[in-house]
């Protein structure tokens, strides 16, 4: 087994209080070889966890991880966090069924101290542990770490403008690994930033404040120069919108410069008040591969640790061909506008912002501000078209209501992570997309099975229906089913004379339901296979023919059962009836076939289903 040095003796937090800082620098190199050689065979996000070194071995020094809440927004830059406290022998199982989680899960350890998995949550949520603190009389520190990509999130700055004037003492800390906050401007900036930085100038002015308080008229000479000081920052600092909301503002510092970073943390924990602390980090930092195209680096499948090569990339998927068709349209209509929300590469669009720019908007992690503004765009005559993964667009769906459905307009909404994800777990499962979307008066919902059915139904929505539309596809490559059946909203994909049961499915799970059927054949039974292609206010009616095949239907699908089309056939077939999803709960983290299992939705797990049913003889809903 691979050694790691310095990084073999450390068995807690409470053990890095004793190293010095030139010990700490030697683990934090030890923590970057670790990662690499860990995330080259698992997966995971490599970019971001690499940029946190020094920062979250900072932190795991100056507080007390056990006691004190740390929470790292969407937690996807927490793997130095879970290596010290404990889980470093189990890190070979990350994003594994059964294994550790990808981001922070109490379940896992008490130090982590809430679920994560989206971004700009964290100042909201610690503010509301630091108010429990205060309500239950109790002493622990509460801190949130959040990065500049999710303050583009509109959350982070209500919960900012919250704890500012909260009064509570209360850490944030701002990693700023792409400067996308304003650059300060000058050399009179950069000097008072230097200023800023340096604990002898914060312990000077702590002094300075605490002597002028015993002279007579010392308070008003201390408030004449602090707004003096304020006059000149916010001429020369980028400051002001932090401070103007209450917060001490600490920084810029360098993030991996250990002892300046532990230096002002240990400052703001004597601060009895809401405070800023801005780290500049680098993304990537400490690998060669990652530090040059980070984007690249930041989630990763299984790579040579060496080269930095991935391994070979497979067939083409969902996003990707979505993001290629959706090109060839706007090629031949200028009204066609790419929208998404931080996800440019994951959601396929690359290639539209590379070739329509003054098309293409990227929004920030703001996906109300996506839906309302394609909802303005389509008010005005342009075809907007929002990629948006299932998960994130649960944050549009009040603008979906109020901005776009009640005025019925034409906006398409591609929903791209539909159903099963996998490794990342409950919060990335687009499991409950069909139950919100389908409760919205007058949107319909596309569900193509493959490419070919993905190019039709997007060129339908754009062109043939009007209002709001979903299309909705899984993350990954297609299946085996490539015919494309999506000229009729429900179409029987397998026949099957006097059929002992009907299985039902919509969008890729075909797949598992054809695998399924050609099993239950191998066993004596004929299946017939339904898969439908539009949810929307027709589909009773579609449901209905289906219903009159065979006394036995079973529905399979890959959301929870509560919205899906199983509980709409209940309301229509009187013989048996039979509903296969993946249940009214969250769903663990792991491949997508094991989830699959987990839930009986894979063809074996389905076709042992219906045998057993039939030997049974039973009846009644499943």
């Amino acid at each position: 087994m691979k050694r790691y040095g310095i990084l073999d003796t450390i068995t807690g937090p409470a053990d890095l209080r004793g190293l010095s800082y030139d010990s700490l620098s030697v683990l934090c190199a030890s923590l970057r070889e670790f990662i690499v050689d860990s995330v080259s065979k698992t997966g995971g996000h490599l970019a971001s966890n690499l940029g946190v070194v020094e920062l979250a071995v900072a932190l795991e020094r100056e507080f007390d991880s056990s006691r004190d809440r740390i929470i790292y927004d969407v937690g996807h830059q927490s793997y130095v966090h879970k290596i010290l406290t404990g889980r470093r022998d189990r890190f070979g199982t990350l994003r594994q069924y059964g294994g550790l989680s990808g981001f922070m899960r109490p379940e896992e350890s008490d130090t982590d101290p809430c679920v994560t998995g989206h971004a700009s949550n964290s100042v909201s949520v610690a503010l509301g542990m630091a108010h429990a603190r205060t309500i239950r009389n109790q002493k622990y520190h509460v801190v949130a770490v959040i990065g500049d990509g999710a303050m583009t999130g509109g959350m982070a700055y209500e919960a900012l403008n919250s704890a500012g004037t909260s009064g509570e003492p209360l850490l944030v800390v701002l990693n700023d690994n792409n400067m996308s906050i304003a650059q300060n401007v000058g050399g009179l900036s950069r000097h008072l930033s230097r200023l800023r930085v340096s604990p002898r100038y914060l312990h000077a002015k702590a002094r300075v404040k605490e002597r002028l308080a015993r002279i007579p008229g010392g308070a008003a000479v201390s408030r004449a120069i602090s707004r003096a000081k304020a006059r000149v920052k916010r001429f020369v600092l980028p400051t002001s919108l932090f401070e103007q909301m209450g917060f001490t503002y600490l920084g810029p510092v360098d993030g991996h410069d250990l002892k300046s970073v532990c230096e002002l943390l240990a400052q703001a924990k004597k601060m009895k008040k809401p405070v800023l602390l801005h780290v500049m980090t680098q993304k990537g930092r400490g690998y060669a591969p990652s530090e040059q195209e980070p984007e690249k680096y930041h989630g990763v499948s299984s790579f040579d640790p060496l080269t930095g090569r991935f391994e070979a990339a497979g067939e083409m998927d969902f996003s990707t061909f979505f993001g290629k068709e959706l090109c060839s349209f706007a090629e031949k209509d200028g009204r066609i506008c790419a929208i998404t929300a931080a996800m440019p590469s994951g959601t396929g669009l690359g290639p539209f912002a590379f070739r329509f720019p003054t098309r293409f908007f990227d929004v920030g992690i703001a996906e109300e501000h996506a839906a309302a503004m394609a909802a303005g765009m389509s008010a005005q005559g342009l075809l907007p078209v929002v990629a948006i993964y299932s998960t994130f667009l649960q944050r549009a769906y009040d603008q979906l209501i109020h901005d776009v459905a009640i005025s019925g307009l034409h906006v398409v909404f591609c929903v791209d992570r539909a159903g099963i994800v996998g490794a990342d777990g409950a919060t990335h499962n687009g499991v409950l997309d069909v139950a919100f979307l389908r409760a919205i008066p007058g949107m319909k919902i596309f569900c193509p099975s493959n490419f070919a059915e993905l190019r039709s139904m997007l060129s339908d929505a754009l062109y043939h229906e009007e209002g709001p539309i979903a299309i909705r596809y899984p993350r990954g490559a297609e299946g085996a089913f490539q015919r494309d059946t999506s000229a009729e909203p429900a179409a029987c994909v397998r026949e099957a004379e006097r059929p002992d049961a009907v299985l039902l499915t919509h969008g890729i799970l075909v797949n598992e339901a054809l695998a399924a059927a050609r099993l239950l054949e191998e066993r004596g039974l004929r299946t017939q296979v339904w898969k439908v292609n539009r949810i929307d206010g027709a589909l009773k009616e579609q449901l209905g023919r289906i219903s009159e095949q065979a006394d036995w239907c079973v529905v399979l699908e890959d959301v929870v059962q509560s919205g899906g089309l199983g509980e709409t056939m209940a309301q229509i077939h009187r013989g048996r009836l039979d509903l296969l999803n993946t249940g009214d709960r969250f769903l663990p983290h792991g491949s997508v076939s094991d989830i699959y299992r987990v839930c009986g939705i894979d063809a074996e797990s389905v076709a042992d289903y219906i045998t057993e049913k039939r030997k049974a003889g039973g009846n009644g809903l499943g």
